[in-house]
């Protein structure tokens, strides 16, 4: 996973990541965003129907082992499970195609995002940093949402607390181009959809959760039986908008199955295997490429930066 050729998205990846030091603090170790988190590990079964949209190989084969990654959102790793700023919670998977070879999905518990650029999005991080319990309105925050329709959006969606990580749907919000072994090309983003379908708590019975109460549930429950996901893309029509992670498609929009996701058991040394594991946001992977959105390349070099970081911290 190399870092971007380009020295202005190195710059403008290593200013949010101090951007995010500012709001979160410093936890050497951890992410600076989604620090609080917990690793499984499972297999991938294909879809039929997934070799009409790809040839990827975790999609031409039987199965392939998966590792997986919930997570909480922010860069504090004690935030407690309970706190609204926990949400959207985070979900990573990794297709373990060969020795140090691999193809990652990266998503989140929102069908959405609240910037098309990096620019955009370091300028709403500064505004939220600016905007303190004692700055009187209008705050910086509240200025940028009022010139930001997709931001505002972004901050007034629901975001329930989930019974369990495993009742909650998870949204890749940049598309990707999909090619099958004809070479046909269409572009489409993943959705990832409980088996167990979606269960919430209401907010006040989110607000009365215990600190660490995702984690130690889901741990409970794959120690009795398996979680399982479907993997989904919706598919673009043409006149739909590929490169642009604010801009919804149409529901009406088909949805291709890729396969399912078994998560089996809890990995046993998850810190460090979190500590290690650097996700990347680009397929790089056969059938499965980037599309033009701006962010893809932004987010690589983020956690390309970020993991370099998080492996040299020493142990506590």
């Amino acid at each position: 996973m190399p870092l971007p050729n380009d020295e202005r998205v190195v710059d403008l990846a290593n200013r949010i990541l101090a951007q995010f030091d500012t709001l979160f603090g410093l936890h050497p170790g951890f992410r600076a965003a989604h620090a609080k988190g917990l690793m499984l590990t499972g297999s991938f079964t294909a879809a039929p129907e997934a070799l009409s949209l790809t040839n990827a190989p975790h999609v031409s084969r039987p199965s392939t082992p998966v590792t997986a990654r919930f997570s909480n959102s922010t860069g504090l790793p004690m935030l407690p499970d309970s706190v609204a700023d926990a949400n959207p919670r985070g979900l990573a998977i990794r297709f373990n195609l060969a020795e140090h070879v691999h193809t990652d999905i990266v998503s989140h518990s929102i069908d959405a995002f609240p910037t098309r650029t990096g620019d955009e999005f370091i300028e709403l991080l500064k505004a939220i940093g600016a905007s303190g319990p004692d700055v009187p309105s209008p705050k910086p925050v509240e200025v940028f949402l009022g010139s930001h329709p997709a931001a505002l959006a972004f901050v007034q969606a629901p975001k329930p607390f989930p019974v369990s990580l495993a009742t909650e749907s998870y949204f890749g919000v940049t598309a990707f181009a999909f090619t099958n072994a004809q070479g046909e090309t269409k572009y489409g983003r993943y959705r990832i959809v409980p088996e167990a379908g979606e269960h919430f708590f209401s907010d006040e019975e989110g607000a009365k959760l215990a600190q660490d109460y995702h984690y130690d549930e889901i741990a409970e429950r794959v120690s009795k039986a398996p979680i399982r996901f479907r993997i989904l893309v919706q598919v673009a029509g043409p006149e739909d908008t590929v490169d642009d992670a604010t801009a919804h498609w149409p529901e009406s929009r088909p949805l291709v199955e890729l396969g399912v996701v078994e998560l089996n058991a809890v990995l046993p040394d998850s810190l460090a295997q979190q500590k290690h594991i650097i996700f990347d946001p680009i397929p790089r992977c056969e059938g499965i490429e980037a599309s033009a959105d701006p962010l893809l390349e932004l987010r690589a070099a983020i956690y390309l930066l970020s993991g370099r970081r998080r492996r040299a911290a020493q142990p506590a």
